[in-house]
């Protein structure tokens, strides 16, 4: 039988392209957002969440698990920015960025934790970003939260290698989506100037990481945080 790959965040962006890219590998692909399903394929499933709540997590965990018997592969995509001064940073803001990207990263990978244990093995690859070790200034609830899930995947990598399950991360760089058209020129131009690379990443350039990860040869790797573009 072929993999089965759980992916959040797949309306759009990233999210989408990993689900896609993966059903073109031939594999199983669940998939989440708190819209409708964006795909529609054989080996695609897609359930309606909030990936903050824990119920909707783990009836999701539970269901994957059931419909397919195993889960292979978890990518943590969703991810929400926020990009403002902390001074002018409402609380509400950066709870929502928390809930999204370190609450949603850490409830679906407990939840398909257990079933990687059950079956002795798995992959868990998280998302984290290059303003991390940039230390960028005006995203401060955006850096948090991936530094958060930087922790996380390492802590995670020891607690669950006994199990031979791995548990990475990738730190992207600026990728040529519909957010990054709404930042401003000035603020891309100089992220990529603190890089060693001039150009902003294409989906390509995260999968083939991603991949990399997910692959049977990787398994001796893991509580790994590996940047894009030369940080």
């Amino acid at each position: 039988m072929s993999k089965v790959v759980v992916i959040t965040g797949t309306s759009k962006g990233l999210g989408k392209y990993l689900a896609e890219f993966y059903l073109e590998k031939g594999y199983r692909v669940a998939g989440c957002s708190r819209s409708k399903a964006a795909i529609e394929h054989a080996d695609y499933v897609h359930h309606c969440l909030d990936v903050a709540d824990e119920q909707a997590v783990t009836d999701m965990v539970k269901d994957v698990a059931r419909k397919w018997g195993e889960i292979d592969i978890l990518i943590n995509n969703a991810g929400k920015a926020a990009m403002n001064h902390t001074i002018l940073t409402p609380l509400s803001v950066v709870k929502d960025v928390m809930n999204t990207n370190f609450i949603g990263t850490f409830l679906f990978s407990r939840e398909v934790a257990k079933v990687m244990i059950g079956q002795r093995g798995g992959r868990i690859i998280n998302i984290s970003s290059v303003t991390v070790p940039l230390h960028l200034e005006g995203e401060s609830s955006y850096v948090a939260s991936k530094s958060a899930i930087e922790s996380f995947t390492k802590v995670l990598a020891r607690e669950l290698a006994p199990y031979n399950i791995t548990v990475n991360a990738v730190g992207v760089s600026p990728l040529m989506t519909a957010f990054l058209e709404n930042v401003p020129e000035e603020k891309v131009n100089k992220i990529l100037d603190m890089m060693a690379t001039s150009r902003p990443a294409e989906f390509r350039d995260v999968s083939n990481v991603i991949d990399f990860f997910a692959k049977e040869e990787s398994d001796f790797i893991t509580g790994q945080v590996l940047y894009l573009g030369g940080v």
